[in-house]
C-alpha cells in the first residue's frame, strides 16, 4: 500500500467532521472549511458555495439526523472517504459516503456526500429544502411536491 494511503475500519478518526457533527453548530463546521468551500451531494440540485451557506447546510443536516454513525475511513493524500449510517427524523434509514478534500492549509475544500436508498435520499433533500427556508438561498433542494 502506498505510503500516502491510511485504512481505518474499526473507528474512524476524522475529528474535525465528525466532532462538528456531534456538536452540530456552524461554528463546529466553519472552523473545518477553507473561505471558498463547495458542497456537492446527490440531494443538492446545485452546489452550495461559500464556508456560511456550506456551514449553515452541514449544521442543520447534522440536526435532522436521530442517529448517525461513521463507520469506515479512508485517506488518500489530501482526501477523506468516510461510510455512514443514519436514521432521520423520520425514522428511514439510510447510508452513505462523504469525500472530504483538503487544501494545502489542511482545511477543508470540497466535500461530496452520496446517500442512499433514493427514497430517504428524496425524503432528506425536501426536509432540508423546508429546514433551510429563509437561511439559504432557495433552489439548492428539491421542493416538496
Amino acid at each position: 500500500m502506498n505510503q500516502t494511503n491510511s485504512i481505518k475500519t474499526d473507528d474512524v478518526t476524522e475529528e474535525s467532521w465528525t466532532g462538528a457533527f456531534a456538536a452540530k453548530s456552524e461554528e463546529g463546521f466553519g472552523e473545518a472549511f477553507a473561505d471558498n468551500v463547495v458542497l456537492e451531494a446527490a440531494a443538492l440540485l446545485v452546489p452550495v458555495k461559500g464556508r456560511s451557506d456550506v456551514q449553515t447546510v452541514m449544521s442543520t443536516a447534522s440536526n435532522y439526523y436521530k442517529d448517525l454513525r461513521f463507520t469506515h475511513e479512508a485517506t488518500n493524500g489530501p482526501r477523506t472517504y468516510v461510510e455512514w449510517e443514519a436514521t432521520g427524523a423520520s425514522g428511514v434509514e439510510f447510508s452513505g459516503v462523504t469525500v472530504l478534500t483538503r487544501n494545502e492549509e489542511g482545511l477543508i475544500q470540497h466535500i461530496s456526500i452520496s446517500h442512499r436508498p433514493l427514497a430517504a435520499l428524496l425524503e432528506f433533500s425536501g426536509e432540508m429544502n423546508r429546514r433551510t427556508q429563509g437561511k439559504l438561498e432557495s433552489g439548492h433542494f428539491r421542493a416538496d411536491d
